[in-house]
């Protein structure tokens, strides 16, 4: 618990820090300064181009896209996404905080009926750190940072989650369990060349970060803010949010973008402090669509070698698909994605994973859900072949509700109260070890950034 009251105590500071130095930042130097017809996006048939020198960011890989766009690692957000974060800039670069911090409690199986829930104290976080500058009249130098203290607010062995899987803790495979992310989420730096208004070329290399395999991951995506969880499709479709050693390039033209990825195909070890050793033996490619302001459309394949520890001759070819929607709304936003995705060992059945996931904002009040259907196998949930039988799959199915008020305002952070409730459906026959329909609930008290107005 000291650890967690220090954790929020760091993350309350950094935001009074960058408050004040906003505050006491020479007018000449701050976008408040201008009139407020200058840091507007400007509109230009139905294309977003913003201007670095009066004072907003542009997208992380083009001079000619909003910032709005930025998803994770190089994958894309509809341009009318909210965003959330701090903003302030020297005479060269331009700088933006992200942090999302919840305390809470959680119970997995509230009312007892299966004998693999579990009750904790915890307290999820990240904090993103990036900054930009242009390079000559055409070329954009970006850098993006990320950290989580995960392994210290919550342990070794990750959070309870029915029905989660995926990586080890002392060796053994963590299962109805989320593993807690490393320290070192992101560390990454890429360049991208404005061709035309409509065709740039980009490289990200990072270690860690994502290679261009999936959606925007589930921590960055504006319908998962409200929601402390991991989604049990996260090993099926974006699992390789933290990969050490990636390197992209890319290329868009116009609406579309595609990119291919030389990535490590190994998830993180559960040292969590500590750099992975880099090998480059995974690869995949991805197709981006954003037809309009409000969708963004993605496509991707990987080939990723030996991702679990513990079986390390195993390959999976992952296959996903998305649609993501965001709708500005009168003092408020609507966002949601829809996914599929789908890991195929050599010699099994494809096993497929689909979520829903939606969440709605008014002023002060924001009502978010998620619901999922995952493919887990015997191997999945550690259960006993002898049994359940080698190649059995079970259908997994989880709805979840919940809601997000905000408390008060601390310098340009917020703190905000709300809890969420869940209810799982699977297979009957794993009813002896989860009873039939368990449901779990936690309240939190959240910390987070403002949102940033254009």
């Amino acid at each position: 618990m000291k650890n967690i009251i220090l954790l929020i105590m760091s993350f309350l500071f950094a935001s009074s820090a960058h408050a004040q130095h906003e505050h006491h930042m020479p007018k000449k130097d701050t976008a408040l300064s201008k009139p407020k017809d200058s840091i507007q996006m400007e509109k230009h048939h139905n294309h977003d181009t913003v201007n670095l020198d009066m004072g907003n960011m542009s997208h992380a890989f083009s001079l000619n896209l909003p910032m709005n766009r930025n998803g994770s690692g190089t994958a894309w957000l509809p341009d009318a996404s909210p965003m959330y974060g701090n903003m302030y800039h020297s005479k060269k670069w331009m700088y933006m905080l992200h942090y999302n911090l919840f305390l809470r409690y959680v119970n997995q199986d509230f009312t007892n009926k299966g004998s693999r829930g579990g009750t904790k104290i915890d307290a999820p976080n990240w904090l993103m750190f990036m900054g930009q500058r242009k390079t000559g009249k055409n070329g954009l130098l970006h850098f993006s940072t990320m950290l989580s203290l995960d392994a210290i607010t919550m342990g070794g062995n990750g959070y309870p989650l029915l029905f989660q899987s995926g990586e080890t803790y002392k060796g053994k495979p963590l299962v109805d369990r989320q593993h807690p992310h490393d320290l070192f989420s992101e560390l990454s730096v890429s360049y991208a060349h404005a061709f035309s208004k409509n065709t740039d070329v980009f490289a990200y290399v990072s270690y860690p970060g994502e290679p261009a395999l999936g959606p925007v991951a589930f921590m960055h995506r504006p319908s998962a803010l409200y929601n402390p969880d991991a989604p049990l499709s996260h090993h099926w479709v974006d699992a390789t949010h933290i990969t050490f050693g990636v390197a992209t390039l890319g290329i868009r033209l116009g609406k579309f973008k595609i990119e291919g990825s030389s990535f490590t195909g190994k998830e993180p070890n559960e040292k969590r402090f500590d750099f992975d050793k880099p090998r480059f033996n995974s690869r995949s490619g991805r197709l981006s669509y954003n037809p309009s302001k409000n969708w963004a459309l993605q496509l991707s394949h990987g080939f990723i070698k030996s991702p679990e520890e513990l079986h390390p001759g195993e390959d999976i070819n992952r296959t996903t698909a998305s649609a993501t929607y965001s709708l500005p709304l009168r003092d408020g936003s609507f966002n949601a994605i829809a996914l599929w995705g789908m890991n195929k060992v050599k010699d099994h059945d494809g096993e497929n994973a689909f979520l829903l996931e939606s969440s709605w904002r008014k002023n002060k009040l924001a009502l978010h859900g998620r619901y999922e259907h995952v493919q887990k196998s015997v191997e999945e949930l550690f259960l006993d072949e002898a049994i359940y039988g080698h190649d059995a799959i079970f259908p997994v199915n989880a709805f979840t509700v919940g809601f997000n008020y905000d408390l008060l305002n601390i310098g340009k952070a917020k703190v905000a109260g709300g809890s969420q409730f869940t209810l799982y459906g699977a297979d009957k026959k794993l009813n002896n070890l989860y009873g039939k329909n368990p449901m779990a609930f936690e309240v939190y008290v959240r910390l987070y950034p403002s949102l940033m107005r254009m």
